[in-house]
């Protein structure tokens, strides 16, 4: 007999069964093996061995050999569980992943809400940041509520009404902004909203668990009769505003409904969230000054952050109030996360002092202009029938562009990203049903040269919907 052979052949006999069979799965005993392959009871037990060395089979004393359990093929976990820990998914959250999604290679973005890098001042602030990491004190604990002399910037910027100790640093817009709905109503309350608005105020406000009430507004911003009205019907005690090239229409809150909106603010007893995301993005003349610069009983909430206008991953805005509701903030914040990181802020500030600032809001405002015209001539161009009668922001990031009577935004968008340009539907930015179908069609994420290639690809994607083409 030759067992070398013998044991040759159990061991592939063994392969054999253990690939077909499942782990756990009992295989031959010694006995049928010695019989089977004309070998010894030694050489089977050392076949065995060799498996078991490998990880194939297990070994059970008294019970017999089994297939072992394969490390390259773990257990599918059993996720199911979650689905009833978890309850329903919170609204605004597929929306919000596609507000944020990176464009398709190839594709032309006219979505998005941040500058192009080209656009952004990234050398400056790298070499603040670097000299900041150096500074051993940067890296050591500072106030909760953020720089003084960062604090006291944006005070100073607000032009009046706040002072450095009422202002709080956070990390970024979309998180004062969260901490301002939960520090400021609790769930079930009224937020009123002005329609359409910023997207990630409505996915901030639903996770809070507040009940959004939209506010009709127009080319003029929102409007004060309706404010009012909004508010004795539900007895809300917050809105939120963006009055300065209001994401996603464009619009600036007009000089005549300043004095009427804070009215019926104060009227109602009520806060006014002032997001003033867009302070460093106007184009055209000079910015009217914040609200919560005329405001001295203290009913304006001021959010300003500096993302926007400089880039992603400046993540520093700052959020002030004065009385109870500014230490209500504060304490909001402690509680979330402490404080900013130190180098971050140290950066920052170094940045907003130096020259660099002032010739990167120089820049910028040149290329958005550029950039604006560019995408209004390519509009004119191939699509001239929507742009002529819409009107054009004098500063931010977006046009708002209203579709033909019939067409469907959110398939018309799926059919610009199959021609290779990425635009975003309106109406997720509405807390109620849309009055008409829009389009967001950002500028500041491609560049000038791109516009006419991209309003190109998405009068194509138009045609598919029924727009007679033109010649």
């Amino acid at each position: 007999m030759n067992d070398g052979n013998a044991s040759g052949r159990v061991i592939q006999d063994l392969r054999r069964l253990a690939a077909v069979a499942g782990p756990g799965t009992r295989l031959p005993s010694v006995r049928e093996l010695t019989g089977r392959h004309r070998a010894s009871p030694v050489t089977v037990a050392e076949a065995i061995r060799h498996l078991v060395r490998e990880g194939l089979v297990e070994t059970r004393p008294g019970r017999g050999t089994y297939v072992a359990a394969r490390p390259d093929e773990p257990r599918t976990a059993d996720l199911s569980w979650q689905t009833v820990a978890l309850g329903a998914r919170r609204p605004g959250e597929e929306e919000m992943q596609a507000l944020l999604a990176l464009p398709p290679a190839g594709a032309i973005p006219l979505s998005g809400g941040y500058l192009e890098a080209e656009l952004q001042p990234a050398a400056a602030l790298g070499a603040a940041l670097t000299r900041a990491a150096r500074q051993p004190a940067s890296w050591q604990r500072g106030p909760v509520e953020g720089r003084a002399d960062l604090r006291a910037w944006f005070a100073r910027e607000v032009g009046g009404g706040l002072r450095a100790e009422d202002m709080v640093i956070c990390p970024g817009g979309q998180a004062a902004l969260s901490t301002a709905l939960r520090a400021l109503a609790t769930p079930g309350d009224a937020l009123l909203v002005e329609s359409p608005t910023y997207l990630g105020a409505l996915a901030a406000a639903q996770a809070a668990g507040l009940r959004v009430v939209p506010v009709p507004a127009d080319s003029d911003g929102v409007r004060p009769d309706q404010l009012a009205a909004a508010f004795a019907r539900t007895g809300a005690r917050l809105f939120y505003c963006q009055p300065l090239h209001a994401n996603p229409h464009g619009a600036t809150l007009a000089a005549h409904r300043r004095a009427q909106v804070a009215e019926a603010v104060r009227d109602a007893g009520a806060f006014l969230i002032e997001d003033d995301y867009a302070r460093d993005l106007t184009i055209d003349g000079s910015a009217p000054p914040p609200l919560a610069a005329e405001d001295p009983d203290g009913h304006v909430v001021y959010l300003r952050s500096l993302t926007k206008s400089t880039a992603p991953g400046l993540r520093v805005a700052a959020l002030g109030a004065v009385g109870p509701a500014g230490a209500r903030l504060r304490a909001a914040r402690l509680l979330d996360d402490f404080f900013v990181a130190g180098p971050l802020q140290q950066a920052t500030i170094e940045f907003l002092t130096a020259p660099a600032w002032a010739r990167h809001l120089r820049a910028l405002r040149t290329a958005l202009r550029a950039r604006r015209e560019a995408l209004l001539t390519a509009l004119r161009r191939h699509l001239p029938d929507l742009v002529d009668r819409q009107p054009v922001p004098r500063g931010g990031l977006h046009l708002w562009l209203r579709l033909p009577e019939g067409t469907d935004d959110l398939t018309l968008a799926a059919a610009a990203a199959a021609e290779g340009v990425v635009v975003f539907p309106g109406r997720p930015w509405y807390a109620a049903e849309a009055p008409a179908a829009h389009l967001r069609l950002t500028y500041a994420a491609a560049g000038p040269d791109l516009m006419d290639e991209a309003v190109r690809r998405l009068s194509r994607a138009l045609d598919q919907q029924g727009r007679a083409p033109r010649r």
